[in-house]
């Protein structure tokens, strides 16, 4: 069978799943097609390795480690290397690592797990999400619910339903940006939780193909590139660098 090197190198094609509706990562325009984004920045710069073109395969999260098991899609992004993942599909080096935190309402400011893990403190959480697992762990006193999306989750803080939204911190800043009266993003500390993002790609026994993808993450996340193509996708969701903590570091 061939492999996703020989693929690629072959067919000057690189295929990635696309999500649409999950900024940063991803955009794309709702007249043109077009998709941009961190993720798709990064799969161009890939792709030109092999002076290859980007070829997109409409996915979800969950739906993507199955596109890779059935050889639709060649990388994956923005996935975290869990256990359970693992057992199907393989993984990249870490592109960044992602730490945790909340946004709040405007007259509450925690700064630690410990200020929202109190039984009356509400919390809202995205249903079966690393964001639930993470809250469930480190603010187990508090009163976490868990909703069917992100945006169900945070549409709870809106209306008073919840005292603050879990988050990872690029999701959380690209929300703040999307709309500014949430209030402002908050990494939480005591301790940090912080999980690595990888790529994810097809677990075969010809490992060319993720020595090539791996050397590109440690170079271009060595150099600050990947945190740029971060920040200036956080930006085009409405995002400000002056909304990235100082503490933060992609």
């Amino acid at each position: 069978m061939e492999s996703t090197f020989e693929r690629v190198t072959r067919t000057k094609v690189l295929r990635i799943a696309a999500l649409a509706a999950s900024p940063p990562s991803f955009f794309k325009d709702a007249l043109s097609g077009t998709w941009s984004g961190y993720a798709v920045a990064m799969a161009k710069d890939i792709a030109a390795i092999w002076d290859a073109q980007v070829e997109y395969v409409e996915s979800t999260y969950g739906n993507s480690v199955l596109d890779l098991q059935s050889n639709k899609i060649d990388l994956a992004f923005a996935l975290n290397p869990t256990p359970a993942r693992a057992l199907s599909i393989g993984f990249t080096v870490p592109a960044f690592v992602n730490p945790f935190g909340c946004i709040a309402h405007r007259n509450f400011a925690p700064s630690s797990w410990g200020d929202i893990d109190k039984p009356d403190i509400r919390v809202a959480v995205d249903i079966g999400s690393l964001n639930e697992t993470v809250a469930r762990r480190f603010a187990p006193k508090s009163v976490v619910t868990a909703y069917r999306t992100p945006d169900d989750a945070k549409l709870a803080l809106q209306s008073g339903r919840a005292d603050a939204v879990v988050l990872a911190s690029i999701l959380g800043i690209s929300a703040v940006g999307r709309n500014p009266s949430l209030g402002a993003f908050r990494l939480l500390g005591g301790p940090t939780v912080a999980l690595p993002s990888s790529l994810g790609v097809q677990r075969e026994a010809d490992k060319r193909f993720v020595e090539v993808v791996d050397a590109w993450l440690e170079l271009n996340r060595g150099t600050g590139q990947i945190r740029e193509w971060m920040i200036e996708a956080i930006e085009q969701s409405g995002g400000r660098r002056a909304d990235i903590p100082p503490e933060l570091s992609f």
